[in-house]
């Protein structure tokens, strides 16, 4: 499984890749209003700091105004895949962008039926929000089994790309079920690390080494 994290903060994005932990990033209007920088800039920088993918969205919603801001937003690198909202005038975007060689990935989906469809428009990610789903009392994990068991069925290239992430079971679960990509936010994706057996494991080894050797 790949990790990408779900931020538009580069001191974040700069302290994970010190760790080999990310493949890529995933950026929102609403985390690039966050940083309250200049936010042209901010995704340049992000750009140009991962290597891997960098999902970059549109707010346009026509298909016209979407592919107009694609082909801007291609142009802050290489690795920039463009976000597109699941609407049918998105379906639209996808398929041209698909036929022009840049990639995509349908964001806001919500049911297995859309990403079906963001499928067929040739999406190179489909990104389910499961959070929000559990939020309003459904099991958004499974969306993820749905989405992965028609994809597999069809054969489908598009990648299934976990996102509203919440804590690290969401991690574990979609990993076990076999998504393609978990978008992680900076905080969870330290805490996989972290099992209360490990730390007193740690202090207990420590201590042992104390007692007969000293510091």
């Amino acid at each position: 499984m790949k990790f990408f994290i779900d931020t538009a903060n580069l001191d974040e994005i700069r302290k994970a890749k010190e760790y080999g932990l990310i493949d890529g990033v995933t950026t929102n209007p609403t985390l690039l209003a966050r940083e309250g920088a200049d936010w042209k800039r901010q995704m340049e920088l992000i750009c140009k700091e991962v290597d891997g993918p960098v999902s970059l969205e549109v707010i346009a919603t026509d298909a016209e105004g979407m592919l107009k801001e694609a082909r801007e937003l291609v142009k802050y690198g290489p690795n920039v895949v463009v976000k597109i909202p699941m609407l049918m005038e998105g379906m639209k975007a996808v398929r041209q962008l698909s036929e022009m060689g840049i990639r995509t990935n349908v964001t806001v989906c919500f049911s297995p039926a859309q990403a079906l469809l963001a499928a067929k428009a040739g999406a190179s990610y489909i990104s389910p929000f499961i959070g929000r789903l559990d939020h309003i009392g459904q099991d958004g994990m499974d969306l993820i089994g749905s989405i992965v068991t028609m994809y597999r069925n069809y054969d489908f290239k598009t990648e299934v790309l976990v996102a509203s992430i919440r804590h690290p079971m969401h991690v574990v679960e979609a990993a076990l079920i076999g998504a393609d990509v978990a978008t992680i936010p900076f905080k969870v994706l330290f805490e996989l690390a972290k099992h209360p057996m490990t730390d007193l494991g740690i202090e207990s080894f420590l201590s042992d080494w104390k007692k007969t050797f000293g510091s």
